[in-house]
Formats: C-alpha cells, structure tokens, sequence
C-alpha cells in the first residue's frame, strides 16, 4: 500500500526541524555558560597575568642584586690591600672566576624557585589537580638523574669545589688523574695547565682528592754530599753564608719566607755523609729556591775546596802527575827464547818413523 504524500513529507521534516532545535538549544545553553563565567575567567587570567608579570619583575630584580652584589665583591677585592700572607695568596683572576660561579649558581637557583612558583601558582587558579603533574616531575627528574647522573655529579662535585674554596686560578694542583697548573674552574670541569705545556680538562666528578701545592707555604729541601773526612762545621757555615747571601738578593729574598736552616746529617755511609737544608717558600717556588741554593752551596764549596762527592769518579787536579811507568808493561819471561819458559812452550820436534821393512 503506498504512503500518502503529506505524511512522507512530514516524516522527512521532523528530524530537520528537531536538529534546528537542538542547535538553538545548545547555542542558548553555551551563551548562558559564558555570560555567566566571563567574570570568573577574566578575574582568574589577569591573575595569571599578574603572577607572571610579577614573578618575571622579582626575577629580574633577584638576578640584578645578585650580579651587582658579585660585582661589588670584585670590585672591593680588587681595591683591597691586604699584607703579609693574605696579601700574597689574593689572586684577582680566581677571585672573580670563582664569584662568577657562585653568582651563575645563585641566579639559577633564584630563577628556578621563582618562576616554579609561578607556575605553581597559575595551574592552581585554572583548578588543575597538581597532584598528577607533580608525580609525572617527579617520574621526569628520575629518569633524567639516572640518564645524566655524571653531569649531575660533575655539577655538584663543581658546586661545592668552589664553595669550599678548594682551589682557584694559579693554584698548582694534584688531582690524581692530573697535575698542573690550574687556569679555569668550572661548574662542570677544571682546566690544568701541565708541566710540559698541555691542558687537562678534568671533569669535577672524577676528583676523588685534591693536593694543592699553593696554599699557605712550601718547604725546599735540598740534600749535600760530601765526603767522610770533611770538616762537618766548616761545611754547614759555607751553607749558612751562601744561604744568607741568597736571601738578600732578588727576587729569592720575597720568595724565602724563613731563613735556610741545616738540619744536620740526613744519612752516613761508610765514604760520605749527606747534609740537608730546608727551607719554607712562598707557594709554588719551591723547586726554584732549591735550584738556586744547590747553585750557590755548589759554587760556595769550590771556593772553600770542599768536594761534593757520589755520582761520577772525582777528575784528578791538574796539580797531580800521573807515573809514566802506569803505562809500560811489565816483562815477560817469555820474551827470552833460551829461557825455561819459552824452551817449556816451544813446539815438540817430530818423531822418527818407525814403520819395519817387509821381507821379500
């Protein structure tokens, strides 16, 4: 049975007109949910915008206080006279490395607590459940720390080197891994200077102890071999006058903090006994002052005919005349050929032959 034409028609207009409905209903609905929440969410994003343009002012404020109060430190340091030893160990160039540091470190820190707050603080006012977000930080920053434990450590192991004051420019360190000159410090790694001109980097995570040759003083050692029978106190006073000498002239007489002192015998054998001296340096000219004082003992007891001896065979004087017999050698009995040795040593004659005649 076919369908009448007007209730085709009305079956295909009802679900338009039911969807036109549904739109004007939902359209109404959603300008009433905005009219009514305008208000808050303006109110909650200028109090975004006011958290973060507060907390970008405090940070920039915090870093400003931070590089000037470095600043003034350098600044003061630089002006600073200090005498005696304080005088001497101020090095300008690793008091501004090592306050360049610590600011690099106050003014990350500063930054880091500030602007995390903020962010803190506006996810709070979007009604966002912080609890999920913070263990998710939580779960990131393990997984990084076991990703990048070595920098972790370098920087740490960095942070506190500085703090503590271990070392600085122009110290001369001994960090196991490397000895040398230091002339950079770093969060990370510190820079070596070598004995023989090359550069270490050594990462600050690898120093497991520090041996710094620069602080507070040196001591110079320097050891004497002379012979047996040598006047013992006429030798230490040659060494007390070539030491005194040296610690008059310049530039040993700022590097000699005390006066040579001979300690007295160091060891005896059974052809020479060994003398030392000692003496306390400014740091790091310790191996200088023993070279110069070893030069000026040496020369000192030429002057006075000691000889130093061990080594190389002491050269005869030119005073002594060797024997001229020494190179003659002496006479052989073998040179005489009637003598008994060489009648002994002379060839048997051969003997006869005594092969018997066959018969015929």
């Amino acid at each position: 049975m076919l369908r009448p034409w007007s209730l085709i028609a009305a079956a295909d207009s009802t679900p338009g007109a039911a969807s036109l409905d549904h739109a004007q209903k939902t359209a109404s609905n959603a300008a009433t949910w905005v009219e009514n929440n305008w208000a808050s969410w303006l109110t909650t994003g200028l109090q975004a915008v006011l958290i973060v343009v507060i907390a970008m002012v405090l940070r920039a404020a915090v870093r400003r206080m931070i590089t000037q109060l470095i600043a003034r430190m350098n600044k003061h340091s630089e002006h600073r006279q200090i005498a005696g030893l304080g005088g001497l160990l101020v090095n300008n160039e690793r008091r501004r490395q090592r306050s360049e540091a610590i600011g690099s470190v106050l003014r990350s820190v500063a930054s880091f607590l500030i602007m995390g707050t903020a962010a803190l603080m506006v996810l709070s006012l979007m009604k966002i459940d912080l609890a999920p977000v913070l263990a998710s930080v939580s779960v990131a920053g393990v997984a990084v720390g076991f990703g990048a434990r070595n920098l972790v450590t370098d920087f740490l192991s960095g942070v506190f080197m500085i703090l503590e004051d271990q070392y600085g420019v122009g110290d001369v360190i001994d960090a196991g891994v490397a000895q040398g000159t230091v002339i950079e410090v770093g969060l990370r790694v510190t820079k070596l200077r070598g004995d023989n001109g090359e550069i270490w980097y050594v990462r600050n995570g690898e120093v497991k102890r520090i041996g710094n040759l620069s602080q507070g003083w040196a001591t110079a050692v320097v050891d004497v071999q002379v012979g047996y029978s040598e006047d013992l106190d006429r030798a230490r006073a040659v060494i007390g006058r070539a030491a005194e000498e040296m610690g008059k002239d310049a530039p040993w007489d700022e590097a000699l903090w005390e006066p040579v002192e001979v300690l007295g015998l160091e060891s005896v054998s059974a052809d020479s006994v060994v003398i030392q001296a000692q003496a306390k340096t400014m740091p790091g000219k310790a191996a200088g002052v023993a070279r110069e004082l070893r030069w000026r003992i040496k020369k000192a007891f030429d002057a006075e005919g000691i000889v130093i001896v061990g080594g190389t065979p002491t050269a005869l004087s030119e005073d002594v005349t060797p024997d001229p017999s020494a190179a003659v050698a002496a006479p052989s009995a073998l040179s005489n050929p009637h003598s008994p040795q060489s009648t002994a040593a002379a060839p048997l004659p051969p003997e006869p032959s005594t092969v018997p005649h066959l018969e015929k």
